[in-house]
């Protein structure tokens, strides 16, 4: 992977009316069993740099932390709001949102109302990840944590062996975006293998695939 790579790409890319996301496509061999437990895997990547657009992180809290958190994420919603969302709302909740995080004492109430709809989209707040937090935090902790996740992607690999992981947006220069590219091919290689991987291309949301791998 290198830039002429990105440059080829942008050339060959018609200009939208909005701003388009680089995504690797990754296409795994036919062999790789996703019947298999070890070889189902959700998982969050810190990238090198953000990807150039806000990422928008929904928190999830008691009402004593529900204004510091209002000062810090792009929406906020507090355990008794949770409670009062129907089921369009609640589908139309998960959906604007990229990230979820949670205080831990909430917890058992994101999976009683919104555990079905987080869970079907791979956003449940998950403690591995650093998605949950106590009740004591400070404002610095949640500011950094929001840093963070303007950093971090998800990737899912469950029922497709077939998927596509955002690296970076036109926005961002394409020196970042070869870096983030190289970061995540790095990750495949160690996490899955290359004997496991058929092919990878580069992307923008409405342009033609580039083959990288």
């Amino acid at each position: 992977m290198n830039i002429k790579i990105i440059e080829e790409l942008q050339k060959k890319s018609k200009k939208r009316k909005f701003i388009q996301t680089y995504e690797l496509i990754v296409n795994l061999k036919k062999e790789y069993d996703l019947n298999k437990s070890e070889n189902r895997i959700t998982e969050y990547l810190e990238l090198p740099n953000p990807l150039g657009k806000k990422l928008k992180v929904c928190a999830i809290v008691g009402p004593e932390l529900e204004k510091m958190a209002s000062n810090i994420f792009d929406e906020v919603i507090t355990k008794d709001k949770m409670k009062e969302l129907n089921k369009r709302e609640a589908k139309k909740l998960v959906r604007r949102n990229y990230h979820f995080v949670a205080q831990i004492s909430v917890m058992p109430d994101v999976g009683r109302y919104l555990g079905k709809y987080l869970s079907v989209k791979d956003k449940m707040p998950n403690p591995k990840f650093g998605l949950t937090f106590p009740d004591n935090v400070d404002e610095k902790f949640l500011t950094n944590l929001y840093n963070k996740l303007q950093k971090t992607v998800r990737v899912v690999i469950k029922r497709h062996i077939t998927f596509g992981i955002p690296i970076g947006t036109e926005n961002l220069e394409n020196e970042k975006v070869l870096e983030n590219a190289k970061f995540v091919l790095d990750w495949l290689n160690n996490k899955i293998g290359k004997e496991n991987i058929r092919s990878v291309y580069l992307k923008l949301t409405m342009s033609e695939a580039v083959k990288i791998l």
